[in-house]
């Protein structure tokens, strides 16, 4: 499908194209407010903290000609709506995992993470050298939208369980939040996957509405209190390899800004993903640390699963291969990540397999 029959035939692409048919606004002079809305809860571990970091540096960067107020999932509109609100003009700006918007266009799960797909080094080297800024500005042009990375969670945990898991069998029935392509993987192996907002998440594992999640590692999902729940932790997922985060905004909003204002939310908005994935990998080691001395039991999926999951996301990336943008993005980013992968394997790789063994 191209992007002008996606457009018109999709609802949110209606409201794209109401949202971009309209004149730029005017603006007065001098100092202005940007709203910034969110899909996290206020003091989320981690992702509010980078959403929180891009709004500081801007206002700081911009010597105040740029106040970026911050509302978290709720406070202006819910987590899964700022999509639509920022394409509407409702908001100016997001800061989100662009996979909760795959039903707008499923190449937005590439600009967050893939089943299988790329690691957070490997997602920055496709980005900032291989192409990938420019095709997420691709598919922001068709919603009406300006987007940058703006944050990673690094690698993600495979979940938590009420119960082992010892093979693919084990996910038919199986109540999981889990959002993005991943989680259409899980549907195919008999899963039935929740896409819930983060802030909703404990209660659902704790009321028994699902029976697992994934959140996103150690360090975040201490602070959420998954592990007063169950203690049973898969610590490699299959479905997030280097979860990047997104800054949107409306591009009637970003073109009506100055050169300088503009460059000033790009470079924020990089800074923040490589401050923010610092923070994750800086606070996932002690984190697991604490879980386990707390009696939460490590584990990982069995290679069984680890194949069923593989072909199940394979079928899930097959059936997005028709439409052009999909395959476009897939295409390239499938490309930098075996060439980024070839020459990190055998250099930092090695390098990491000896310095253990020397070290002991």
């Amino acid at each position: 499908m191209d992007r002008r029959s996606f457009l018109k035939n999709s609802a949110i692409g209606g409201a794209a194209a109401g949202a971009t048919a309209l004149a730029a606004p005017a603006y007065a002079q001098g100092n202005r407010t940007l709203t910034m809305v969110t899909t996290w809860g206020r003091g989320l571990a981690g992702v509010h903290d980078a959403a929180q970091r891009v709004a500081d540096s801007i206002t700081a960067m911009s010597d105040g000609q740029l106040t970026v107020d911050l509302k978290a999932a709720g406070e202006l509109v819910g987590a899964f709506e700022v999509f639509d609100a920022v394409t509407a003009g409702q908001a100016d700006m997001y800061h989100g995992a662009d996979y909760y918007f795959v039903g707008q266009h499923p190449g937005y799960a590439f600009f967050t993470a893939v089943p299988f797909g790329m690691t957070a080094q490997e997602l920055a080297n496709w980005y900032y050298h291989a192409g990938g800024m420019e095709l997420h500005d691709e598919l922001g042009q068709i919603f009406g939208l300006k987007s940058f990375l703006g944050g990673n969670t690094g690698a993600q945990s495979g979940g938590w369980f009420r119960q082992e898991i010892t093979g693919p069998e084990d996910f038919q029935g199986l109540k999981f939040r889990m959002p993005g392509l991943g989680g259409q993987a899980l549907g195919k192996m008999g899963a039935s996957v929740q896409n819930l907002p983060g802030s909703e998440v404990y209660q659902a594992l704790s009321s028994g509405a699902i029976d697992g999640t994934e959140w996103i590692g150690p360090w975040a999902d201490e602070k959420a209190g998954f592990q007063e729940i169950t203690k049973i932790y898969y610590t490699a997922g299959f479905h997030e390899p280097g979860a990047g985060l997104s800054v949107a905004t409306n591009r009637d909003v970003f073109e009506s800004l100055t050169p300088a204002q503009q460059k000033i939310i790009e470079i924020a908005s990089a800074e923040a993903h490589q401050w923010n994935l610092a923070q994750f990998l800086a606070e996932n080691g002690t984190a697991l640390q604490r879980l386990q001395s707390g009696g939460v039991t490590v584990r990982e999926f069995p290679d069984s699963v680890w194949d069923a999951m593989g072909a199940a996301s394979q079928a899930v990336m097959d059936e997005n291969m028709g439409d052009d943008l999909f395959k476009k993005i897939h295409d390239s980013a499938m490309e930098s990540m075996r060439a980024s992968s070839s020459w990190i394997t055998r250099s930092e790789g090695t390098y990491r397999n000896q310095r253990d063994r020397v070290r002991g």
